[in-house]
């Protein structure tokens, strides 16, 4: 039952948006006895600024967790920011700090990293690519150089994005070596596919596959489908993989430390979630 002392975490979205967290939290916190709960939000993005300040106004808020639209906005809307959200443009996670200050940070690419952690891939000092500069793409990046990876090539389509946030890299992280301009995965020991690409049977792949040591770890981020035919053909080479939906279940753990609740393993809770993917 929620009451004025159950601590709440806003998940704000649009209001068509299919809210999930709500199915991994709330289960979490019913196992550990803990008082909280995360609500669906719905909100328009004309009416998101002004909402996201009033939300932190309620006695009982303990944070707030952002989906799209808003994640972009969200940024202009800090006092507070990490260099990840920086250097992806996005925020995902908003907390208020003294004197009702707003402190965001972004976890989509902590999951991908902590994912890729636990099954013991190695990225200190790693050559990584990295293909898609989109909002995921760039929180993978930023996240990836975090870990302190050696070097960081960047592509996509629009040449100017993968530019942009090749740029933001190095001024963050000056002693990465950062290129763009290819796809080619030859030569590096983590590859990411964070385009829709290579999704479906018979869908062109984001990259050469037969170009892809079979000793690299390979990512997607595609949560439509467990095995991508991206994945299924990296698979085959013999090359070691993380699904999509690993993304979403690792960042969790970096949220639950963020907003100072108890933190778990990404395995406690997909045995706790009431969804199915």
């Amino acid at each position: 039952m929620i009451n004025g002392n159950t601590e709440l975490i806003a998940h704000i979205g649009y209001p068509t948006h299919s809210f999930k967290a709500p199915m991994i939290y709330n289960p979490y916190f019913d196992h550990l006895g803990v008082n909280a709960r995360v609500i669906p939000m719905g909100c328009r993005p004309d009416d998101y600024p002004t909402f996201l300040r009033s939300v932190f106004k309620l006695s009982n808020i303990r944070g707030a967790l952002i989906t799209m639209p808003h994640k972009v906005v969200t940024v202009g809307l800090l006092d507070e920011s990490t260099p990840t959200v920086q250097i992806a443009g996005a925020c995902n996670a908003v907390k208020v700090m003294a004197g009702g200050r707003l402190q965001g940070d972004l976890f989509d690419g902590e999951g991908f990293v902590r994912g890729l952690l636990r099954k013991g891939c190695q990225l200190r000092g790693a050559r990584v690519l990295v293909v898609g500069s989109g909002g995921v793409g760039s929180a993978i990046a930023a996240s990836l150089a975090a870990a302190g990876v050696g070097a960081i090539a960047v592509y996509d389509a629009r040449t100017e994005s993968a530019q942009g946030l090749a740029q933001r890299l190095k001024k963050h992280y000056p002693a990465i070596e950062v290129s763009t301009g290819s796809n080619d995965p030859a030569g590096f020991s983590v590859v990411v596919n964070a385009t829709p690409m290579g999704m479906n049977p018979g869908d062109p792949l984001p990259m050469d596959v037969g170009r892809i040591s079979s000793d690299a770890f390979v990512g997607e981020v595609v949560m439509k489908q467990e095995m991508t035919a991206f994945l299924t053909a990296a698979k085959e080479r013999g090359c070691r993989y993380q699904i999509g939906t690993d993304m979403l279940f690792e960042q969790i753990p970096a949220y639950l430390e963020f907003f100072g609740y108890p933190t778990t393993t990404a395995d406690v809770l997909r045995s706790l979630a009431q969804l199915k993917y």
